[in-house]
């Protein structure tokens, strides 16, 4: 727990209803967990059902956003995209890919590696992509590049989403015209379900008693805010620039899960689309059942995967492998 609480912080310092869907078809439940690090096992979370990778792209057709929360790093949430933007484009061309994993102020670097006008480690220098970018996201990025598909650099600017965490949300007054007209209007869209989930995952704690956020916690969330915010509207200006298409989201699950963060954000700006959530959920090789319980409310659909390997056994080194984390993230001038 430990180690995923200062990886949610130091992520963030480096820094409503559903409208109608098709009929889910849905078969037995699995009993059999993932095979290996790159498997996944589909179930349609209202029933526990299995879903095949093909019934779900038919249940699919209907949705106008379709958000894939990922264990970041993690194999069997990348190979699974993959096999999603596959078979979606196959079923309906008109695609787009947002991606998360880029920031806003590299879209232009972005657009130029997919027109051709660059090489990949030249798109990995000048978009600033994630170190796990060649095993991750490639495939991903190439297979929209290949097809000529839009691909939305979606996050906020790294180093402004760095000074709200230190500053709070007044940090965007000090930004210039330019700046401030590509983040949305409303920067720091929220709800309590929200905050609480926060508030439970800094603490450790499970459904406590709200904990008043202050000081650096509150912008810590603020600047979580100013991420989930500005994906939800660079979602929505790549809906309105391309209209009829469909628009596929990679995010870390935290963004998305429960409905909440990024999807709560798309819900209040536009409640008339056709949002579906795909949750990763970790199904330990020795546990006999599907871990269901508690975990249905987290997607429209579940794809069990693989716990990865613990990082540190010995807490000693986990702490300070998270010092030389935290001494070495990018510094920013906010003033």
């Amino acid at each position: 727990m430990l180690s995923r609480i200062y990886c949610l912080l130091a992520c963030l310092l480096l820094i409503t209803g559903c409208a109608h869907q098709a009929p889910k078809t849905g078969h037995s439940t699995p009993t059999v967990p993932p095979a290996s690090q790159y498997d996944s096992i589909i179930v349609d979370a209202d029933t526990g059902h299995q879903v095949s990778l093909d019934a779900l792209i038919r249940e699919l057709a209907g949705a106008d956003i379709i958000v894939i929360g990922e264990y970041h790093g993690h194999h069997g949430s990348h190979l699974l995209q993959a096999r999603l933007l596959t078979a979606l484009h196959q079923q309906n061309p008109d695609l787009i890919l947002s991606m998360e994993q880029f920031n806003l102020d590299h879209q232009s670097a972005l657009d130029a590696y997919l027109a051709g006008d660059t090489g990949e480690a030249e798109l990995i220098e000048d978009a600033k992509a994630w170190d796990n970018y060649r095993g991750s996201y490639r495939p991903l990025v190439e297979f929209a590049r290949q097809h000529r598909l839009p691909v939305i650099a979606a996050n906020a600017p790294a180093d402004i989403v760095r000074c709200v965490g230190r500053e709070g949300k007044t940090y965007l007054s000090k930004l210039g015209p330019a700046q401030r007209a590509a983040l949305p209007a409303q920067a720091f869209l929220e709800t309590p379900a929200y905050r609480q989930k926060f508030v439970d995952t800094i603490s450790g704690s499970h459904g406590a008693a709200e904990t008043e956020l202050s000081g650096r916690l509150l912008t810590t969330y603020q600047a979580q805010l100013l991420r989930d915010n500005t994906m939800a509207h660079r979602m929505l200006q790549a809906l309105a620039a391309h209209p009829g298409h469909t628009l596929v989201h990679t995010t870390g699950t935290f963004h998305s899960a429960q409905r909440l963060g990024t999807v709560t954000a798309l819900e209040q700006r536009a409640p008339e689309l056709t949002i579906v959530v795909l949750t990763p959920i970790e199904w330990p090789a020795k546990t006999p059942e599907l871990p269901l319980t508690g975990n249905q409310n987290k997607g429209d659909y579940l794809y069990f995967i693989q716990p990865l390997p613990t990082e540190f056994r010995n807490k000693e080194r986990e702490r300070e492998a998270m010092k030389v984390r935290f001494a070495n993230r990018p510094d920013s001038n906010c003033q």
